[in-house]
Formats: C-alpha cells, sequence, structure tokens
C-alpha cells in the first residue's frame, strides 16, 4: 500500500473539477506533485490559480498519472468526455487519495438514497458523546482531504454519494453501511441496476474482518450478495423499534419513517 500511497508524489495530476473537493484536493496534492486544473466553468478557477489552469486543447500534450474528478462530473456528459474515456484507467476520487494516505485510521462509510446526511450526523454525535476523535466529512462537514491533526485513533465518519464511490479504485472501508435503495440519480447512472451496484461496490471493495450493514428486507441488495464474492461480514439490520427507545425519542424529527428507519442503523 506504501507504493500506491506513493503514487502521489512527483506525479502528474489533473484535477477536473474546482468545487470544494477539487480545491481541497489541490492544496493536499500541490507539495509534492505537479498540478494542472481544469473545470468547465473557467470561473470556478481563482486569479491567483490560473497559471494552473489548462486548456482543452493542450490536455492531449500532457503524460498526466493521474486525473481526479470531482463527484459532482459526469463523464459520460462532461466537456472531457472523450479524453476521460481514453484515459478511464487513470481516473480516480477523492476517497482513494484519502484511504491511501490513511489506512489505519477507522472508517465508517454512510451511503443510501435518503438520510445520509442525517444518519451521519448523529452517529459521529453518538461516538463523539463517547469521548472518541471522531470526524464528519465526505458529502456533509469538511472534504477528506481538508482534515488537520490526524492521529491513529481518529476515527471517520464518512457521507459518500454513489458519484464518489463509482469513480473510487482503492478506497475501503472498514464499516459499510448502505441505509436505503430507491431509484435516484438515473440520469447520471442511467439504470436502476446500475445505481444499485454503484452503491453495492462500497461492500464488494471490503476487507476480512470489516462489517457490512444492510436493510433486512432489501431485495435488490440481497441479490447483489448472491452475485459476489463478499468478504466482510453482513449484518442484517431489522428496522423495528421498540416501544421502550421509541418512548426516549423527544425530536420529532424522528417521527418521520425513513429517519426512524435509518437510527435503527446507528442503534
Amino acid at each position: 500500500m506504501l507504493e500506491l500511497a506513493n503514487q502521489f508524489n512527483n506525479q502528474n495530476i489533473l484535477i477536473y473539477g474546482f468545487g470544494k473537493s477539487g480545491r481541497a484536493c489541490f492544496k493536499y496534492l500541490r507539495k509534492n506533485n505537479e498540478i494542472e486544473i481544469y473545470d468547465d466553468k473557467k470561473s470556478s478557477i481563482p486569479k491567483n490559480l490560473k497559471k494552473k489552469s489548462i486548456n482543452k486543447t493542450k490536455l492531449t500534450s500532457v503524460n498526466f498519472d493521474r486525473i481526479v474528478v470531482s463527484p459532482g462530473i459526469d463523464i459520460n456528459k462532461c466537456t472531457l468526455k472523450k479524453y476521460l474515456s481514453k484515459n478511464k484507467s487513470k481516473i480516480i476520487s477523492e476517497m482513494d487519495i484519502f484511504y491511501l494516505n490513511n489506512i489505519k485510521n477507522k472508517k465508517i462509510t454512510i451511503t443510501g438514497t435518503n438520510g445520509k446526511s442525517t444518519t451521519s450526523k448523529l452517529l459521529h454525535d453518538v461516538l463523539k458523546k463517547h469521548g472518541k476523535d471522531v470526524r464528519l466529512v465526505g458529502n456533509i462537514g469538511n472534504p477528506l482531504l481538508s482534515e488537520k491533526k490526524i492521529k491513529p485513533q481518529t476515527i471517520f465518519v464518512i457521507e459518500a454519494s454513489s458519484y464518489q464511490i463509482e469513480y473510487s479504485k482503492y478506497f475501503k472501508t472498514d464499516f459499510a453501511i448502505i441505509l436505503n435503495i430507491s431509484p435516484n440519480h438515473l440520469e447520471r447512472h442511467r439504470t436502476f441496476k446500475n445505481y444499485i451496484k454503484s452503491k453495492f461496490r462500497l461492500i464488494k471493495s471490503q476487507k476480512k474482518n470489516s462489517f457490512a450493514f444492510i436493510e433486512k428486507n432489501n431485495n435488490f441488495l440481497k441479490k447483489q450478495l448472491k452475485k459476489n464474492k463478499i468478504n466482510s461480514k453482513i449484518i442484517k439490520v431489522n428496522l423495528k423499534i421498540s416501544n421502550k427507545i421509541k418512548k426516549k425519542i423527544k425530536n420529532p424529527y424522528f417521527e418521520n419513517k425513513n429517519n426512524l428507519n435509518n437510527l435503527k442503523f446507528v442503534l
């Protein structure tokens, strides 16, 4: 794994998309690498970094080692779709860079169609109440690569979209949580089946001694479990919550059935 992490030293790297995660990638990688930036909206790149901005016509003249694609970019419809299609093997995500440089830290990654942010925040707060050094990152909180003062005992609660998981090649999580699955983002994934597969990659990539949490009666994920070789231990979550626990919930937000179901994953 050390060799893989060293791929981010003395490399030519293209960052495609200069939003929140793209900026964090740039700051993280710029000390040890040659970085070029491309964004479909030129105005997204600040004036002081214009020298790092590369023109579309010059892309083919540079041999990039890696291409970090921001999750908001659809590689099949974007301005650089032909270029990315030819260089698909070089595409990675911010999650890959983060993982390869923080392999030993515990990671809890939460995805699903509805309730990712609420569940991630709640789990983060529970761990913090227990005195853990826990960070809330990903789609919620800080970008993965902007975290500082990371210690061996630091735990990461990561909210991950299907897009982030789809672009990742190396990322692995100790605890994978897929809250629920319903048709979403089909303009990007094209079919519901593709959408399910993109989420399931989170479990498929896990090592032994890892855990994956799914709804007990989720037939979509059950089919994926039968089709794929899985290394992690699968925990099927029964969504029923006892009346004893329900009486302790004072927040009216959890009268919503979906939030109540997701709460069971935290419990």
